[in-house]
């Protein structure tokens, strides 16, 4: 285990927490940024006790009744133990192994935190090219935008790193434009095997923007469409060059990409684009886009920069820089919002820290994997990435309940995770729910996971883990044009239903 300066302790942890915990508003396309939607924050941080109401009841019947009456294809594996002592109170299946779906960002999270410490920020910055000078508004050498892995970098962050330069006289550069995306390895996507359009499967690089997605949006008028791609954030709306898209007559698949020439390249569907409407994109190639907007950001100041070229190159004198929130609310926010392109940052930025030269996802998910098991115990874990995207990942849902009750012993782990809401018979969120939960979720199309934690009023707390699976039925869907397979919302609406009828029956057996 990695310690330094940066080690981490509950009370740093919960320190970092509270300070950030006014979260931004989120997105709603096409007005503001491109953010998943948002949940409630929690009152409350490290405490897991719930409001008084209605009585726990002792379940009945046997475990097998409750799963087979969830009516579910598949595999369901499942095991809830003492959170404080590991004891287990009920398993059915729990070695089989099986897709984590997003429950791996649980995992994810203790690993970046650990390595990177919790006063860790991403930092993307302009700088001077080596002997270079602003003389007279004109800079005599090259600009470098370099990045720093952010996965969290905004069109307004770029915009206001343009506005500094601006301010500081920069009019012109004699000299290039270097755009240095090296602090991290580029990816062109997370998972190959996911839909072509799916906007929660982009590239990864050093540099990234909008969580690495770009506006498509389309006007129809006349019978005709207005096409047309953009970065836009709550502030600004620069247009994008080095991506493009055009309509194509034809009614399947809906959307094709290349890249050429160092351009992304998109057709549609004409026939899909009947009323007007709008989407993300994932961006296969960041660091060029976040080098284009931020040219185009800076042309609508009055500086004229020529176009990026990406090239690694010596640090230089800093004119302007951006530093994203300490780690914990960042891994705070992708616990939340699922965001995937920032688990995979963190997680190739700890390995990288601890001097493992890594140029994939899953060589640095394989030191994850060691890493976890050395610290925490929970042996046999085998995912392939960070994010729990992929899905040839594999863990056992005992190895993760190890998990969960070892890093629970640090007491940071279930401050970070958000409230799991309990509903009733009815699906409507049930406030005075005598069992509250902190929990991550996981959905792949007939994959759905949950793994956390459960307090019961007045009784022991609870580390569960519960992964069903129907991965023949996945696969025989996994050419469907939809990204929704028909069937999938379904059989993943009678997933969740299981899971809480499961956590509620062990508060019963063990509160």
């Amino acid at each position: 285990m990695l310690r330094d300066r940066s080690a981490l302790s509950r009370r740093s942890v919960l320190a970092g927490l509270l300070a950030g915990a006014a979260t931004p508003v989120l997105a709603t396309a096409p007005l503001r940024s491109p953010r998943p939607p948002a949940r409630p924050a929690s009152a409350q941080i490290a405490a897991l006790a719930p409001e008084a109401g209605a009585a726990r009841s002792v379940p009945t019947g046997a475990l097998s009744a409750v799963l087979e009456r969830a009516g579910l294809t598949g595999d369901t594996t499942v095991i809830a133990v003492d959170a404080e002592t590991g004891a287990v109170i009920e398993e059915h299946r729990a070695d089989l192994r099986v897709p984590p779906a997003s429950t791996a960002k649980a995992l994810t999270t203790m690993y970046a935190l650990q390595t990177l410490g919790t006063e860790f920020r991403f930092t993307t910055r302009v700088e001077t090219g080596a002997g270079a000078r602003i003389e007279n508004g004109t800079l005599r050498g090259d600009l470098v935008l370099r990045g720093g892995g952010d996965p969290t970098l905004q069109t307004d962050h770029l915009a206001r790193l343009a506005a500094e330069l601006v301010e500081r006289g920069l009019r012109r550069i004699e000299g290039r434009f270097i755009v240095d995306d090296q602090a991290l390895p580029a990816i062109e996507q997370i998972d190959p095997e996911q839909p072509v359009a799916a906007g929660y499967n982009p590239g990864i690089a050093g540099l990234n923007l909008n969580f690495n997605r770009v506006y498509f949006g389309w006007e129809v008028a006349n019978g005709r469409a207005q096409l047309s791609m953009d970065a836009r954030s709550d502030r600004e709306v620069p247009p994008v060059s080095v991506i493009g898209i055009e309509a194509v007559s034809r009614d399947l698949p809906v959307y094709t990409y290349a890249s050429r020439g160092g351009r992304e390249r998109w057709t549609v569907a004409a026939s899909a684009l009947n009323q007007s409407g709008s989407r993300w994109l994932p961006v296969r190639r960041p660091a060029a886009y976040a080098g284009d907007v931020f040219r185009m950001l800076l042309a609508a100041r009055g500086c004229q920069l020529p176009e990026p070229r990406l090239q690694s190159v010596p640090a230089g004198q800093i004119l302007a820089e951006h530093r994203s929130e300490t780690l914990p609310g960042v891994l705070r926010d992708m616990l939340r919002y699922s965001t995937n392109i920032t688990a995979e940052c963190a997680g190739l930025a700890a390995t990288l820290r601890q001097g493992r030269a890594v140029q994939g996802l899953a060589p640095s998910a394989a030191r994850l994997n060691a890493w976890v098991a050395e610290r925490y115990g929970a042996s046999g874990l085998a995912l392939q990435d960070h994010s729990g995207l992929a899905e040839a990942s594999r863990v056992s849902v005992r190895s993760m309940a190890s998990y969960l009750v070892a890093a629970r012993r640090e007491g940071i782990l279930p401050g970070l995770l958000r409230d799991h809401q309990m509903r009733d018979a009815n699906g409507r969120p049930q406030t005075n729910h005598p069992v509250e939960v902190r929990a991550k979720t996981g959905t792949l199309d007939f994959v759905s996971a949950l793994a956390g934690y459960a307090q019961p009023r007045g009784g022991r707390p609870i580390a569960f883990a519960i992964v069903s699976a129907d991965l023949p039925r996945r696969e025989s869907t996994r050419s469907e044009e939809s990204e929704r397979p028909a069937g999938a919302r379904a059989w993943t609406g009678r997933a969740r239903t299981l899971q809480q009828d499961l956590i509620e029956r062990w508060a019963g057996l063990h509160g």
